[in-house]
C-alpha cells in the first residue's frame, strides 16, 4: 500500500497503536490529513475489526470506516521482546506515537512517555485514556457508556423533569476525544516547530466530556455558589424533539426574533407577537414548553415538504428528518461528496465517509482502503531495517534537544 502523500499533513509519520474507537478516530483524522499511519496491532488484531464482520476477513463496517488510510502492523509487544524492541525502533523515527492503554499498562510494557521519549526527543506521545491521573479513578476502566454516565451526559438525557437517564445512541465520548486528541497533537506539532521538542499530550475522557457536556448545560450552576440549577431550558424541554407532520417528522428550529415574529404570522397567531412571554430570547427561554407545543400543536397541518418549502422560503432552519440510508442518497450529499466510493480489493465497491474538513492549497485525496490484519507489517519493518542501515543524517545542534535526551544517558548509566 502506497503511503498518502496529500493534505496539509504529507509527510508525517505516526504509530497508531490504539483500539476500538477513539484512538482509531484520531488517526483516521491524521490519516485523511495526509499523515503516513501505520496502526499497530496485537496478534488477533483490534476487537472494533469483528463487529458486524460478514467477510471473516476481520473487515467489519466499523472498523472499515476508522482504519482507512492506515497500514496495519502486527506485534506482540507483551510477550516477545524482539516484537517490542521493533516497535521502539518505529517510535524512535515518528513523529506521532498514540496509544489508549491505561497508563499503569503503558508503563508494565516500558511504554510509558519516560520510555520511549529518550528514543526520540521530538516525539509527540498521545495518551488517550479513562480519567486525569491526579484523580482517585485513574486505574479505572472506562468505556463510551460509563463516561457518557459520569460526565453528566446521560443524565441530561431525561432533562431537568426528573426523567430517565439514557445513552445518545452513537458512541460520542469516543468520537468527542478522538476529535479533542487530533487537536492536541496538532498543537503539540506546532509548537515543535518553535522549539524543536515533543511533548507529551494527555486526553482523559472523564474530563474531555465533562468540559464538554457543561459547557451548555452548567447554568447557575457557574457561579460558586451557585445562584440556581444547573441545565439549559431550551435544550431540555421535552418538546424539543423532531415534530410530526401530516405525513412524517420535520426538524424546525425557530430561533431568533426575526425568526419567531415570522413564525408566528405564517400559522396565522399575530396574537402571539405581542405576547410578553415570548418577547427576547430571555423571555422565550423560560416559557420554552409552551413555544415549542405551540409549534408542535400546528405542524400536522401539513405535509413535511409543504412545510420545507414555506419555511425555506422564510429562511427559517428547518430539515427533513433521515435515516442513514437516507442521508446517504441525499441531494447535499450526494453533491458535497461526503461518502467516497472506495474500491476494496476484498470486498468490492464500498462508500465510506471521507474527510469533511477542506484545504485549499493543500487538499487531501482519499485514502486507501482498510487492509486484514497484518497486511504491512513486513513492508514497514523493511523500510526502518533499510533506513537504519542507510547513512546516518548529520544531525545540527540542538541544544534543547540534547538536554532532553541527556537524562536518557544518565538514567542509563545509573542503571549499569
Amino acid at each position: 500500500m502506497s503511503r498518502q502523500q496529500h493534505g496539509p499533513l504529507a509527510g508525517l509519520r505516526v504509530i497508531d497503536m490504539t483500539t476500538t474507537l477513539m484512538g482509531p478516530y484520531c488517526g483516521l483524522l491524521l490519516a485523511q490529513m495526509g499523515a503516513d499511519v501505520v496502526k499497530v496491532e496485537r496478534p488477533g488484531g483490534d476487537v472494533a475489526r469483528y463487529i458486524g464482520d460478514r467477510s471473516g476477513q476481520g473487515l467489519g463496517p466499523i472498523y472499515m470506516n476508522l482504519n482507512r488510510g492506515k497500514r496495519s502492523v502486527v506485534l506482540n509487544v507483551k510477550d516477545d521482546q524482539g516484537d517490542l524492541a521493533a516497535l521502539q525502533a518505529l517510535i524512535a523515527e515518528a513523529d506521532v506515537f498514540s496509544h489508549n492503554l491505561r497508563p499503569r499498562s503503558a508503563a508494565r510494557l516500558g511504554l510509558s512517555y519516560d520510555d520511549v521519549s529518550c528514543l526520540n526527543p521530538r516525539l509527540i506521545y498521545c495518551s488517550m485514556h479513562g480519567f486525569d491521573a491526579r484523580g482517585p479513578w485513574r486505574d479505572k476502566p472506562a468505556y463510551d457508556d460509563t463516561v457518557q454516565a459520569a460526565s453528566g451526559m446521560a443524565a441530561m438525557q431525561g432533562g431537568q423533569g426528573g426523567g430517565a437517564p439514557s445513552y445518545v445512541k452513537s458512541p460520542i465520548a469516543d468520537k468527542t476525544v478522538g476529535v479533542f486528541a487530533t487537536a492536541g497533537i496538532l498543537a503539540a506539532l506546532h509548537e515543535r516547530s518553535l522549539s524543536g521538542l515533543g511533548q507529551q499530550v494527555s486526553v482523559p475522557m472523564y474530563e474531555t466530556m465533562v468540559a464538554f457536556t457543561a459547557m451548555d448545560h452548567q447554568g447557575d450552576a457557574v457561579y460558586d455558589p451557585p445562584l440556581g440549577p444547573h441545565g439549559y431550558a431550551r435544550m431540555e424541554s421535552p418538546d424539543r424533539r423532531p415534530y410530526e407532520t401530516a405525513d412524517g417528522f420535520i426538524a424546525v428550529l425557530v430561533y431568533t426574533d426575526k425568526h419567531w415574529l415570522t413564525f408566528f404570522r405564517l400559522i396565522g397567531r399575530p396574537d402571539l407577537v405581542a405576547d410578553e412571554r415570548f418577547n427576547g430570547i430571555g423571555g422565550r427561554t423560560q416559557h420554552i414548553n409552551e413555544l415549542y407545543k405551540v409549534v408542535a400543536d400546528v405542524l400536522p397541518e401539513k405535509t413535511t415538504e409543504e412545510w420545507l418549502r414555506i419555511l425555506d422560503a422564510a429562511d427559517i432552519p428547518a430539515a427533513p428528518v433521515l435515516n442513514v440510508t437516507e442521508v446517504m442518497a441525499a441531494a447535499q450529499s450526494v453533491a458535497s461528496g461526503v461518502f467516497e466510493p472506495v474500491d476494496h480489493p476484498i470486498l468490492g465497491p464500498l462508500r465510506q465517509p471521507g474527510m469533511p474538513i477542506t484545504f485549499d492549497r493543500t487538499p487531501t485525496a482519499p485514502v486507501t482502503p482498510a487492509v486484514i490484519l497484518g497486511a504491512n507489517t513486513a513492508d514497514v519493518l523493511a523500510e526502518r531495517a533499510a533506513r537504519s542501515t542507510a547513512s546516518p543524517r548529520v544531525r545540527e545542534p540542538n541544544n534543547a534537544l540534547d538536554r532532553a535526551a541527556s537524562h536518557c544517558d544518565t538514567d542509563e548509566a545509573e542503571g549499569q
